[in-house]
């Protein structure tokens, strides 16, 4: 079962960052603008998010494993629509679909695995799950370059179809059915958050080309104002809300959030740039970008179990504000590198402090978030903030498009790279107001509970680069 719901898992995660080292060769086939290639990734992040909390609802509901096939069907065939897309507009449906299927893939498969772990072995099976989730995330962008070069970036999304073939067969073969407690899947909440952040990503990419005081634009953001506030109000009402109010009434977990979210933006919208920067400026193959972004990706490895050991005896406030004073130092450092002359040495030492920095907050954010509610409430507080950081993701792509747009967009070598610049120079500044937000915790966070199964869960099912 932890076989299954690996694979599973790997090709969800596989899916966050794949994309990155095609996104030029996508433009390039496909006849995109910047704005148009934003949505590749947008249109997956806002919706895996949206429903990610509905698709563990709906397993407990309905049964796991009917809906792990479910989910894994849906994304088989979100991954060959986008595959045979012949323009820009079928391939976001396309990702909307896999974005749906992926929200059910994965908590379903966390879910079944805690429930048929025996609590001895239960912290070993997350774990294993976990540990093959971030590999996936790891090795995105290699698989995406080697896949792009040696074939086409169509295949980035055919390599899906017989993966998720193979794990619906083995669903079948070897997966019992279990449910867990009915719970009511918030609908109307997850229709409201949906809207607010599709009309806020659709805002801010339309901004500089129909103009910032344009009726559309205009309209689309008044939308987003309506939508957020519907949704909040909502929340307030609702018997079983998505994000429960109660936990906004802690400092610990509104900072927390805040800064999760803050840097989840500044991660993302860096994220979609790095690959690009890699082959339009420094002129590699899509090989030879995902291969150098490695040493960006692997520090996950290394920091994230140090970072969380610390936090426990420092507490979460001085890891995580180190953690992204370096990382926005990094971002400004790679800014001011990136010029059209830079090579690769020159550009190394910033990646490397990047994900120095964004290794050591992402865990110690989540931590901290779960740490500021009792044991009882840990599952909807990381679904809080997992659903959050996805959507900061979202909105930062958004914000980091709208200033590469502003500077320039794809012009020739020297004016991309010059705008590519200014982008890394926006996601330090968001990395700052991060800071700021993990400032505001409280020196030490709550502490003296054992790790409990929900808990358990949430720690693992971050799908955070």
């Amino acid at each position: 079962m932890l076989a299954v719901a690996s694979i599973a898992s790997f090709m969800v995660a596989l899916d966050l960052l794949v994309v990155t080292t095609s996104l030029d060769s996508m433009r390039r086939s496909l006849g995109a603008d910047a704005s148009e290639l934003q949505w590749t990734v947008t249109a997956y992040s806002v919706t895996f998010a949206s429903m990610l909390m509905a698709g563990a609802a709906l397993g407990d509901r309905f049964g796991r494993r009917r809906l792990l096939i479910a989910g894994l069907a849906v994304f088989v065939v979100g991954s060959a629509m986008a595959a045979l897309s012949p323009n820009v507009g079928l391939l976001l449906g396309a990702r909307v679909i896999q974005g749906c299927g992926g929200a059910i893939v994965l908590p379903v498969s966390l879910a079944m695995v805690v429930a048929a772990s025996p609590l001895e072995r239960r912290g070993a099976a997350i774990g294993a799950l976990e540990g093959i989730t971030g590999l996936a995330v790891i090795a995105g962008p290699v698989v995406g370059g080697v896949v792009t070069q040696q074939l086409s970036w169509q295949w980035v999304f055919w390599i899906n179809v017989p993966v998720g073939v193979l794990a619906i067969a083995l669903v079948l073969a070897v997966v019992p059915e279990s449910q867990g407690e009915a719970r009511s899947v918030d609908a109307i909440g997850t229709l409201l958050v949906a809207g607010t952040v599709f009309a806020a990503v659709w805002g801010l990419t339309r901004g500089n080309d129909a103009g910032w005081g344009s009726a559309e634009v205009v309209g689309v953001l008044i939308a987003t104002a309506v939508f957020g506030v519907g949704f909040v109000a909502w929340q307030i009402r609702a018997p079983r809300p998505m994000l429960s109010p109660q936990h906004f009434r802690s400092r610990q977990f509104c900072a927390g959030v805040v800064a999760a979210a803050l840097l989840s933006a500044a991660l993302y919208g860096s994220v979609f740039f790095m690959a690009q920067m890699l082959q339009i400026s420094l002129g590699h193959d899509p090989i030879g970008a995902g291969l150098r972004l490695l040493p960006w990706t692997a520090t996950r490895l290394i920091v994230a179990p140090l970072t969380g050991r610390l936090s426990d005896r420092l507490g979460v406030r001085p890891v995580m504000l180190t953690g992204l004073i370096v990382a926005s130092t990094g971002f400004a450092w790679l800014a001011a590198a990136v010029d059209p002359d830079v090579s690769y040495r020159r550009v190394l030492g910033p990646l490397i402090v990047i994900g120095l920095g964004m290794s050591a907050s992402l865990p110690v954010s989540q931590a901290a978030v779960i740490g500021a509610v009792p044991a009882g409430e840990v599952g909807a507080a990381a679904g809080t903030v997992n659903v959050l950081q996805e959507l900061g993701g979202s909105v930062g792509v958004a914000v980091s498009v709208a200033v590469f747009v502003a500077h320039g967009g794809y012009t020739d070598r020297a004016g991309t790279t010059h705008a590519m610049g200014a982008v890394f120079l926006g996601c330090a500044a968001l990395a700052a107001v991060a800071g700021v937000a993990a400032a505001a915790l409280p020196q030490r966070h709550r502490s003296g509970r054992a790790t409990s199964r929900d808990e358990f869960t949430a720690l693992a099912g971050s799908t955070q680069p």
